[in-house]
């Protein structure tokens, strides 16, 4: 007979669009695991999530051209050009059948979401203004640690990040399973993050922010990253079941990141380095 668990398993899985930090990379050496900064999407059910803006979303954008009309919830963890230089390029935004709520929680009061982007395609920056996206378009701020409820059964928990400038970190809970996403946070020099600690206190999965390796990090502290070995004391302290290596420094090619996954998979059986076109499923 078979497990009812299982036959009642809904869809819940995430995607990697692009996985570097800082600035898009492409080239001959960065082929395997790729060049586009940070984007992901989350599927629950039904529900399309998107994480971040980077260039990773104009590559996730050419697919959901293909299946107008499109809904879906973009969160951002934070503002900094790399994760939302996609953003301009959203061609599907520009679409009046489609539907997009933008959450972010990590901007001060006086200036929302919506005003920001707006300074992003302004002239003499970028030539077509905000506005001339014609798809359904909502803008909504919150709070860090604000418990997020976009849709019946979803439930996403926020932390503030140790970045400058702020940053969120996202905990997804869909069917009794949970993918943590931490990216551009930097480790304390003793210990573990509590709050990040607690937000991904034995998650399903929890990619995180490994931009350095600790040999690196010495020349980059108050960069606001941290790395995969302080990523890994993170998973075996709040109990991660897969841990993901994300958010790769663009200096490393294709040979340091699979010196890196190597490393990885034998620190800690089980973990993986984010690939561009990875699919990974709780």
């Amino acid at each position: 007979m078979a497990d009812k668990r299982l036959v009642n398993k809904q869809e819940f899985w995430v995607k990697f669009w692009g996985v570097r930090g800082s600035i898009a990379c492409p080239g001959p050496s960065t082929v395997r695991y790729g060049g586009n900064t940070s984007c992901l999407e989350m599927r629950c059910g039904e529900k399309r999530l998107i994480f971040d803006a980077g260039t990773g979303l104009r590559v996730l954008d050419e697919g959901l051209r293909l299946k107008v009309p499109v809904e879906a919830d973009l969160f951002l963890t934070h503002t900094h050009f790399d994760h939302i230089c996609g953003f301009p390029f959203f061609s599907t935004a520009f679409d009046p059948r489609n539907t997009y709520r933008m959450w972010a929680g990590h901007l001060k009061p006086e200036r929302g979401l919506r005003d920001l982007l707006c300074t992003l395609m302004s002239d003499p920056v970028f030539p077509v203004p905000v506005e001339i996206m014609k798809a359904d378009m909502s803008f909504r701020d919150f709070l860090p640690g604000d418990v997020l409820e976009p849709h019946p059964g979803i439930r996403i928990q926020t932390a503030l990040l140790n970045h400058p400038q702020r940053a969120v970190g996202y905990r997804v809970e869909f069917d009794g399973r949970s993918i943590c996403y931490i990216t551009d946070t930097e480790h304390p020099v003793e210990g573990v993050d509590p709050r990040v600690a607690e937000l991904v206190a034995g998650a399903d999965i929890m990619i995180y922010d490994a931009m350095f390796t600790d040999a690196e990090y010495p020349a980059r502290v108050g960069w606001g990253h941290s790395t995969w070995q302080a990523g890994m004391r993170l998973a075996d302290t709040a109990g991660v079941k897969t841990y993901v290596v994300f958010h790769h420094d663009p200096a490393h090619d294709d040979t340091i990141m699979d010196g890196i996954a190597a490393e990885v998979a034998e620190g800690r059986p089980g973990s993986v380095v984010a690939r561009e076109g990875m699919v990974l499923e709780p």
